[in-house]
């Protein structure tokens, strides 16, 4: 399969990892409902960047209000206006990513796609609780849980291609990358990166995790 419809599969598999039920079988899925669990995927994406960015926003205009009382004032309201308008660009870089969906759907129509973005999405399902403490165990201050949902799945999708499929590391390390440009924030996406050479160190280590 050439790369391009690899990483259209990575996308599709990300988006429905976070709409499928631990329950329901990957495989079982049709073509409606990877385009339901994409849609729903995308819109919970962009409503919780709008609000995070509605509540920077809010208190870039508290800071700034009390900016007279200090310079300190002054540069937390520049700061949260920086993180307000960095999620909002983050949601318009997602419209398009809605935009683009007929063509990640028309992909999907082809089996060899589809057929790997399932696959993809069932080695998390099935190995979930094994990737999760794989993850955990390379977290410096941080759990899992406390990350957002895209870049928990876009951790444990590098995560099982590395450990259950058996993906080179340097094709793991770019596709996850490239989904946390277009799906995370900069804060994720360092975050993610950090945690992504931990564990492909620890990977190839002699002695593994």
């Amino acid at each position: 399969m050439a790369q391009s419809s690899r990483s259209l599969a990575r996308e599709l598999a990300l988006l429905v990892l976070g709409q499928i039920s631990d329950k329901k079988n990957p495989h079982d899925l049709t073509l409606e409902d990877l385009l339901l669990a994409a849609l729903g995927a995308l819109h919970g994406h962009m409503r919780d960047a709008l609000e995070r960015s509605a509540q920077d926003l809010h208190t870039a205009q508290h800071h700034a209000l009390e900016s007279e009382l200090g310079s300190r004032a002054l540069a937390n309201a520049r700061d949260n206006l920086r993180m307000g308008l960095e999620k909002a660009e983050q949601v318009i870089n997602r419209l398009s990513g809605v935009l683009d969906l007929p063509r990640l759907l028309l992909a999907a129509e082809q089996e060899q796609v589809r057929s790997h973005c399932l696959e993809l999405a069932a080695a998390v399902r099935d190995h979930r609780a094994t990737l999760d403490q794989q993850l955990n165990d390379v977290m410096e201050g941080w759990r899992l849980a406390r990350l957002p949902q895209v870049d928990r799945n876009i951790l444990r999708l590098a995560a099982a291609e590395l450990m259950v499929l058996d993906t080179p590391v340097a094709v793991v390390c770019n596709e996850a990358v490239a989904l946390a440009n277009a799906y995370s924030d900069t804060e994720g996406r360092r975050r993610i990166n950090g945690i992504l050479r931990r564990l492909t160190a620890a990977q190839l280590s002699p002695t593994g995790v």
